[in-house]
């Protein structure tokens, strides 16, 4: 009987073991699971903020661009108007010049007035200059997350045990986000084109 009861002791015990040692292998790979997606989803909301970059600037440049047209053309007929009228030798040039201004001046007093088109190249500007650092400072952000991600990932596969899990079931070490070589350059935003 006693031997009966050893034989049973072992088996349960070799049960329990068992039971307990492929708990411990499911958690470890529900864990590297679990990281390898972490590092998933952070990648994927670095190129979310690549994306709103990729969208937004451009149009941002093409409002200012708008704007900055229409604000010269209106500028540069006062400008011209100005000019006539310093240069202007006779009373007959310096009314002529004078209607001339009078007419430029009273196009950008009505433009302002109407505030149809407005002239807010400054403000365009200024929103352009505003959403680039914040599109490059979230950028940034979202990148220093995927590293730490990948950090954390990259630890988990490294350590032992789960070292051991890692390498039979194909989880490798991720790369780390690098800066492409032509970053130390700084980006140019041409309003010229």
């Amino acid at each position: 009987m006693k031997k009966n009861k050893t034989k049973q002791g072992w088996l349960i015990g070799l049960v329990i073991g068992l039971v307990v040692l492929i708990g411990i292998v499911v958690g470890m790979y529900n864990s590297l699971v679990k990281s390898e997606q972490a590092v998933e989803s952070q990648w994927s909301q670095v190129e979310t903020v690549l994306q709103r970059r990729y969208d937004l600037i451009p149009n941002l440049v093409n409002a200012v661009k708008g704007s900055m047209k229409h604000e010269d053309k209106v500028f540069s007929e006062i400008a011209t108007a100005r000019k006539a009228y310093g240069s202007a030798s006779t009373t007959s040039e310096k009314i002529k010049a004078n209607a001339q201004l009078d007419q430029s001046v009273g196009t950008l007093v009505s433009v302002i007035g109407e505030n149809y088109p407005k002239l807010q190249s400054n403000e365009n500007v200024q929103t352009l200059m505003t959403q680039l650092e914040g599109s490059e400072n979230r950028i940034s952000v979202e990148r220093r997350r995927y590293n730490q991600a990948i950090e954390a990932y990259n630890k988990s596969v490294a350590t032992f045990p789960k070292n051991l899990m890692a390498g039979m079931m194909g989880f490798e070490k991720k790369t780390y986000f690098k800066a492409d070589t032509n970053a130390s350059k700084a980006p140019v935003v041409d309003l010229d084109d």
